[in-house]
């Protein structure tokens, strides 16, 4: 609606002054009536109407600006415009007029340019589902599928919703998505996502989400957030507001008091109009949020990006954020020479195989296949373990009481299982959750990134903490808390080392990235947790991949130096340009024209956010 509005003003502008120009040069229009030495031809009244519509307008902008706390330098473009109408330079008016309402549509323009990558997840939302109803196919749209429907995904065709497959096997590309590049073989019982593409075979899918939950929304769901919050770097422009308006108020007065001529004041207060200082930043934002996007990175809003291009203290959760929160096995120790490491293993997967616990699940998974018998006698223990006969054998898996009493004095601080075989107690099994292959290059590319501390922050166990911050390269652990300790960790974190970045996954992590000054949830598919953390984050990544917490900074930093830059060109620019119109070689009209380039080398400047940062900026350079 607002850029829908700016539209309309360019138009009426360009209108207004095709009238004008038929009514001066087409019709030689003539007075209306005078006052004095002044004349007021048709052309005039009608730009001058205009004109104070859209001082007025900008005026109720400004008011708005000073009730929210924000001072701007929309005053010079007012100043510009009744300086122009006193005057009696009608045609220096219309052109300030033109720059300014056409100065916003090239941001909206140069905005809509820079976010491209975000709007492609629009585009390519699913609306249409092939339900299967009796064996035929019925077009519904994807919002009225429900939990328990049959669908079916054509070769080529996205798949609507969440689901899993019935019946068929294919490949899929999930790309836009996790990030992976080789489309993935899913078969039935498979999860498929909404949003990847089917390959070349037509499956059959019962769908498990309704479209509102499925993952494919979700991401659009943060994608309209992002765009809902205005990108507008509100610190940095406020910061160079003030001085800039008061630079120009000066060299205008001073132009007049040496002249002695008002006409002297409203040339340089036409070439100090502000359009390209407020065009700087945002169009550099948006530029930054882009290539965010296009690294599977989600930001909510422009401020993101300046604390995180400062930002000096980065904590992380450990589990699925610094680990993958999948269990693997550590350690298999036999306390009967009867049985060796691989037997004992085998024993107590093949117990364990239809059991959902994570551990259990953990276990069989890290399992040859070969390696696993069937189990008869299959019993459950809630709470406490499993038990069957394997091989002629009776196994039990569990916990230590289950499976060994007597044995309690054993002291084994990782995760483990216990196994006895026909009641006597044969040895152990230890977990460990696995470390992210990325967290130690993404630890040490941080502090090349320039982080002053980085600390980890838990509810698991401290000698588990230890052990995996010790090989991700992090030395302050913080571990066995609870969230609200969590929170009062980084509220903690002194104010010379903030902004204070957080980095987890779960619905525990909710409240601490919510505290920190940049929340990153990690939202990729599988995470759990992770829709809850990424409604309290400020950025979201979308691929299960830490390191891309180095792209945020990275970006960031590139985008905040371009913003910078921009904004100092501007100014400088303007500032030589008011110079000029100081000795009077610059007359309105012409002043009015100059500032239209200095708008397009500032949008310009500010497209180059999109381009790639440095491997400096990146962390792949030694300081």
């Amino acid at each position: 609606m607002k850029n829908l509005k700016r539209q309309w003003k360019f138009i009426v502008v360009l209108i207004t002054g095709a009238v004008g120009l038929i009514s001066q040069f087409a019709l030689h229009s003539k007075s209306l009536f005078s006052i004095g030495n002044l004349q007021f031809p048709v052309h005039a009244i009608i730009i001058d109407i205009i004109g104070i519509l859209m001082a007025i307008s900008l005026l109720l902008e400004i008011f708005h600006d000073w009730k929210t706390g924000r001072y701007g330098v929309d005053i010079l473009a007012v100043i510009a415009v009744v300086s122009t109408i006193l005057i009696g330079d009608v045609w220096a008016e219309g052109m300030i007029l033109v720059m300014m309402t056409g100065g916003e549509t090239l941001e909206d323009y140069a905005t809509g340019q820079a976010n491209k990558e975000l709007r492609a997840l629009l585009d390519k939302t699913p609306r249409i589902a092939n339900k299967l109803v009796d064996g035929k196919i019925t077009e519904v749209k994807v919002d009225d599928l429900q939990v328990g429907d049959t669908v079916l995904i054509k070769p080529g065709q996205q798949v609507p919703v969440d689901g899993q497959i019935v019946k068929g096997t294919s490949s899929f590309d999930q790309s836009s998505l996790t990030g992976e590049s080789v489309p993935v073989t899913k078969n039935p019982g498979d999860e498929l996502m909404s949003g990847s593409v089917n390959g070349d075979v037509a499956v059959e899918m019962k769908v498990t989400k309704a479209a509102k939950d499925s993952e494919y929304q979700s991401i659009v769901a943060l994608v309209k957030s992002s765009q809902a919050q205005p990108a507008k770097f509100v610190k940095m422009a406020d910061r160079y507001a003030i001085p800039f308006t008061v630079i120009s108020l000066i060299i205008g007065g001073v132009a007049w008091a040496v002249s002695g001529d008002a006409t002297r004041f409203a040339e340089v207060m036409v070439v100090a109009s502000p359009c390209p200082l407020l065009i700087a930043a945002p169009v550099a934002l948006v530029s930054g949020m882009s290539s965010m996007s296009a690294h599977h990175i989600i930001v909510k809003s422009g401020p993101t990006l300046e604390k995180l291009a400062r930002a000096k203290t980065f904590a992380f959760d450990k589990t699925g954020t610094l680990t993958e929160n999948q269990l693997i096995v550590d350690q298999v120790v036999t306390d009967d020479k009867s049985f060796d490491q691989k037997e004992l293993q085998s024993l107590a997967a093949s117990v364990e195989q239809q059991s959902s616990h994570v551990i259990a699940s953990s276990l069989v998974k890290a399992t040859d296949k070969d390696l696993i018998h069937p189990v008869t006698n299959l019993k459950e223990t809630t709470a406490q373990g499993v038990e069957g006969d394997v091989d002629g054998k009776h196994v039990k898996v569990g916990k230590l009481s289950f499976v060994a009493p007597g044995h309690e004095k054993l002291n084994v601080t990782s995760t483990a299982v216990y196994v006895s075989v026909d009641g006597k107690f044969a040895g152990y099994i230890t977990l460990k959750d696995k470390m992210r292959p990325e967290s130690s290059k993404t630890i040490e590319r941080l502090r090349r990134q320039g982080a002053e501390d980085i600390m980890m922050l838990t509810g698991d166990h401290k000698q588990v903490a230890e052990k995996v911050a010790k090989e991700a390269g992090i030395t302050d652990v913080r571990s066995e808390l609870l969230p609200s300790q969590k929170i009062q960790a980084i509220k903690d974190v002194p104010k010379h080392l903030r902004p204070v970045v957080m980095t987890g996954d779960g619905v525990n992590d909710a409240p601490s990235l919510t505290a920190a000054d940049v929340g990153i949830a990690m939202g990729a598919k599988g995470a759990k947790g992770a829709t809850a953390a990424s409604e309290s984050a400020d950025a979201v990544i979308m691929v299960n991949d830490i390191s891309k917490v180095n792209d945020a900074v990275a970006i960031s930093k590139h985008t905040m130096k371009v913003a910078n830059i921009d904004v100092l060109t501007a100014i400088g620019v303007v500032i030589i340009i008011e110079l000029i119109a100081f000795t009077g070689v610059i007359p309105a009209f012409w002043g009015a024209i100059l500032q239209e380039v200095v708008d397009m080398i500032t949008i310009s400047l500010g497209l180059l956010a999109k381009t790639k940062p440095s491997d400096k900026q990146f962390g792949l350079e030694e300081k």
